[in-house]
């Protein structure tokens, strides 16, 4: 089985993320995905809590995608697909990455662990992956998604957008039960 790996913050989850799982499946990159929601180790701006990023995760995301948060408690990529080669050690993992994440993906703790594995690179930006994919040993380990663009969308956006109280700048970018969760619950208000 080939196994995608999504990790972010999720803060909070918007269409773009669903469209990059959907495709990723429904184009057979794909069988299954995990989506990793992060702690906040980096002390990003605004990050509300984790049980709020699964809820809103669980809400969009459903056949052949799992939400596992507990993965989340890893501070680095490499233990978390170093957890999932343990649990699924016949299958194929390809971590899931924007191309605006590539240029200091040699930055990353432990890269040539995570090398071990495959890394699918969404497109993004007009980024050329190809200048910095060509520097690793193992760049036939990187798989350009090249029938994928993604759509420009930024978190900050949204959260802004909410705490302006002016969710009309965000129903085209965020699923309508996402936008009905963080009201009802509060949240990205202070």
């Amino acid at each position: 089985m080939k196994i995608g790996v999504y990790v972010g913050s999720f803060n909070p989850v918007h269409k773009a993320h669903q469209d990059v799982v959907s495709h990723l499946i429904s184009n057979g990159y794909l069988d299954k995905v995990i989506v990793v929601p992060t702690g906040n180790y980096w002390d990003k701006q605004d990050i509300i809590s984790l049980s709020d990023r699964v809820n809103m995760l669980n809400i969009v995301f459903n056949n052949n995608v799992e939400v596992n948060e507990k993965l989340g408690l890893y501070q680095y990529t490499y233990q978390i697909m170093n957890e999932l080669k343990c649990i699924y050690p016949n299958d194929s993992l390809y971590l899931i990455i924007g191309a605006d994440n590539v240029n200091n993906f040699y930055k990353w703790k432990n890269v040539n662990d995570v090398l071990n594995n495959y890394v699918l690179v969404i497109p993004r930006d007009g980024i050329d992956v190809n200048l910095y994919i060509d520097k690793y040993n193992l760049k036939d380990r990187f798989i350009i998604v090249k029938d994928f663009n993604m759509k420009d969308i930024s978190s900050t956006f949204i959260r802004d957008s909410i705490k302006l109280e002016n969710l009309e700048l965000v129903k085209d970018i965020i699923d309508d039960k996402v936008i009905k969760y963080i009201v009802i619950n509060d949240l990205y208000k202070s």
